[in-house]
C-alpha cells in the first residue's frame, strides 16, 4: 500500500508490537504526530521535556526487557534528548529514538531548528541513521529495532527529515534484516570455555563477578544455577543488583567504591575471578593495578571490545552470556571441583566482621533506615528507581532485591534527574508493581515537571525525597578530600515539596519521624496516585564503606574510623 513516510513510522511501530511511546512534538516531526493522532495501536505519553522522554523509555526498557521508544523533534528537541541517549549508551539500554529533521533541501543551511543530530548522536548511540529516501524508511526502522535489542544492547537513533515524512511510497515492512557487517557472536568458543572451566576447577578461591550484562541477557536463573552447582560465591556490581536474591547464602554483596567489605575483600583475595557481563568499570575496580592481582581472569562478554580493555584477561570468551553460562552448567556436570567451603566461610566471616550498618537514631531519621523500611514494607512488590547521589548508593546497599529488573538506576553516566521519568517508565510497564523513586533534594528538581506527566497519565510513582539540604555526594567528597570547603553544595533554599506536588495534582507528605513515614508510605501506596514523601533526614550522613580515589579495594574507609 502507498502511504506517507509519517504513516510508515506508525505502521513500523505496530509491526514491532510497540505498546507505548514517550515523546514531545514539534515542527519537524509534526507529520508523524498527525499520524499518532489518528492511530490506536499504541499509547503515546507526552512528557514535559525531551530528556524525560528518553529516561522514561529507559525505565520501561530496563524493567520489562523490551525495546523502549521515544520520539522528539529537531534542533533543541533533539539536543534535549542527548543526555538520555548518552545514559542509555553507557548502560546498554535497548532504545529506538526517532527525531524529526528539517527538510532535506534545507540540511546544511543553518535552517530554523536545524542541528546535526546524526553527528551529535554518533558518539553516544550504538548506531544511527539519517533517512534520505522514503523507500529506505521501513528497512531502517526494522534494522534499528534489531540492532538495539541484539548483541550488546543500546540506543539507536533514526533522524527523519520532514519532507521524507510527507512523501508517499509503497510500504513493505521487511520480515528479516540483512546486515553483513553486524553479526554479534552468540555462541562461545568451546575450546576456550573448556580451558576456563579447567582453571575454575583447579582454583581454590574462585569468585563470580556479575555485571549488568547478566540482567540484559536474562541470565539470572542460569547464574544462580551455576553458583549452586559449584558453590562459588558471587559479588554483584551496582547494575547487577537482583541477579541473586538478597538472602542467597552465596551472595557476598555488592563490590566497588561503595561496596560491602566482604565483597571487596573477596575481589582482593580471589585466585580466579569469573567476570560475567561486567566491564571492570573504575568505580568497581578501584586502583586497577591492585584489582584481583592474585587471580586468573576469565572474562565473558558479548562485546569483544569490552574484553581485556582494562584488565589483562587469561581466558577471554566472546558470546551471549545466557548461552555461555548454559554451556558452563553443562560442562560443570562432568567435572570435579575443589571444595570451596573454607573460602566461602572466610567471606562469611568478613560479612560478620564488617556488615553493612549505620548508627540508627530516634532523634533524626537516617536515610538508610528509610530504604530498609520500604524494603520491609513492600519487598518484592516494588520496583526501585533512583536518581544519582548518596541515596542511590544507600538504595543499592540496603534494599532487599530479590529478582532481576527490580532495580533501575543510572550507572555509567550518573545522571541526576533520571529517577522520576525512569520510574514513570517502570510504572507504565509494570502495572502490578509499586514504582518507587528514591531521590535527593538536588536530583528531584531536575525533572520535576514530570509530576504533571504522572498525573495526566495515572502513573502512580512514589517519590521518596531524602532531604538533607545538600548536594549530598558532592558535599561528602568536599568534607573528606577538600578540607570541608563546601563550595556550592548547600541547598537550604528549597521549595515546599508537599505543596509543589499538590500543585501538580499529586499527593504530598512531609515527615520527620519514623511513625510519620510509615503512615505516609501506607497512604501513598493505597491512593495509587503520584506522590512525594519528603523525609527530613540526618544532614551530615555519609555513604560507607568507601574506597577513596586511587586506592585498592582492600583500602576501604569503614564505619567507626572517625566517622561515627
Amino acid at each position: 500500500m502507498k502511504i506517507t513516510g509519517a504513516r510508515m513510522v506508525i505502521e513500523s511501530l505496530k509491526e514491532e508490537r510497540v505498546d507505548v511511546v514517550f515523546g514531545y512534538p514539534g515542527g519537524a516531526i509534526m507529520n508523524v504526530y498527525d499520524e499518532i493522532y489518528k492511530q490506536s495501536f499504541f499509547q503515546h505519553i507526552l512528557t514535559r521535556h525531551e530528556q524525560a522522554a528518553i529516561h522514561a523509555a529507559e525505565g520501561y526498557a530496563k524493567s520489562t526487557g523490551k525495546v523502549g521508544v521515544a520520539i522528539v523533534t529537531s534542533g533543541p528537541g533533539f539536543t534535549n534528548a542527548v543526555t538520555g541517549l548518552a545514559d542509555a549508551y553507557m548502560d546498554s539500554v535497548p532504545l529506538v529514538v526517532i527525531s524529526g529533521q528539517v527538510p532535506t533541501t534545507i540540511i546544511g543551511t543553518d535552517g530554523f531548528q536545524e542541528i546535526d543530530a546524526v553527528g551529535i548522536s554518533r558518539p553516544c548511540t550504538k548506531h544511527n541513521y539519517l533517512v534520505k529516501d522514503i523507500k529506505d524508511l521501513p528497512r531502517i526502522i526494522k534494522e534499528a529495532f534489531h540492532i538495539a535489542s541484539t548483541g550488546r544492547p543500546g540506543p539507536v537513533h533514526v533522524d527523519i527529515p520532514k519532507d521524507i515524512t510527507a512523501e508517499v511510497a509503497n510500504f513493505i515492512y521487511p520480515k528479516e534484516v540483512n546486515l553483513p557487517t553486524y553479526k554479534p557472536t552468540v555462541n562461545y568458543n568451546k575450546r576456550q570455555l573448556k580451558k576456563a572451566m579447567d582453571a575454575i576447577a583447579k582454583s581454590k578461591k574462585p569468585l563470580l563477578y556479575v555485571g549488568g550484562g547478566a540482567i540484559l541477557s536474562n541470565c539470572s536463573y542460569e547464574i544462580r544455577e551455576f553458583a549452586r552447582m559449584t558453590k562459588i560465591p558471587v559479588v554483584e556490581t551496582l547494575m547487577a543488583r537482583g541477579v541473586l536474591s538478597h538472602d542467597d547464602d552465596l551472595l557476598i554483596g555488592m563490590l566497588g567504591m561503595h561496596g560491602e567489605f566482604a565483597a571487596n575483600m573477596a575481589a582482593h583475595d580471589t585466585d580466579c575471578i569469573i567476570s560475567l557481563g561486567a566491564r571492570f568499570d573504575d568505580r568497581v575496580t578501584g586502583r586497577l593495578d591492585e584489582f584481583a592481582k592474585k587471580a586468573k581472569v576469565i572474562h565473558v562478554d558479548i562485546d569483544p571490545a569490552s574484553i581485556a580493555k582494562l584488565v589483562h584477561t587469561n581466558y577471554p570468551i566472546v558470546g551471549d552470556l545466557k548461552v555461555t553460562v548454559e554451556g558452563m552448567i553443562e560442562a560443570a556436570k562432568e567435572m570435579e571441583f575443589n571444595d570451596f567451603s573454607n573460602w566461602v566461610s572466610l567471606l562469611r566471616e568478613y560479612k560478620q566482621k564488617e556488615p553493612l550498618r549505620f548508627n540508627d537514631s530516634d532523634a533524626v531519621i537516617k536515610p538508610q533506615w528509610v530504604i530498609q523500611r520500604v524494603g520491609e514494607t513492600l519487598g518484592d512488590n516494588a520496583i526501585i528507581s533512583t536518581d544519582v547521589g548518596q541515596h542511590q548508593m544507600w538504595a543499592a546497599q540496603f534494599y532487599p532485591f530479590s529478582y532481576p529488573r527490580q532495580w533501575n538506576t543510572s550507572g555509567g553516566l550518573g545522571t541526576m534527574g533520571y529517577g522520576l521519568p525512569a520510574a514513570m517508565g517502570v510504572a507504565r510497564g509494570n502495572k502490578d508493581k509499586v514504582s518507587i523513586n528514591f531521590t535527593g533534594d538536588g536530583s528531584i528538581l531536575m525533572n520535576i515537571q514530570e509530576l504533571m506527566t504522572c498525573v495526566e497519565n495515572n502513573l502512580p510513582v512514589i517519590n521518596i525525597v531524602l532531604n538533607n539540604n545538600y548536594l549530598g555526594m558532592v558535599r561528602q567528597w568536599q568534607t573528606l578530600f577538600y578540607e570541608n570547603r563546601l563550595s556550592e553544595t548547600d541547598l537550604t533554599a528549597q521549595p515546599d515539596f508537599k505543596m509543589l506536588v499538590e500543585a501538580f495534582g499529586g499527593n504530598g507528605y512531609r515527615v520527620s519521624t519514623k511513625k510519620e513515614f510509615d503512615e505516609a508510605l501506607k497512604d501513598a501506596v493505597e491512593k495509587k496516585k503520584v506522590a512525594m514523601i519528603e523525609v527530613i533526614v540526618s544532614r551530615d550522613e555519609i555513604v560507607l564503606p568507601m574506597v577513596p580515589n586511587g586506592h585498592a579495594l582492600n583500602e576501604m574507609t569503614l564505619l567507626g574510623e572517625n566517622n561515627e
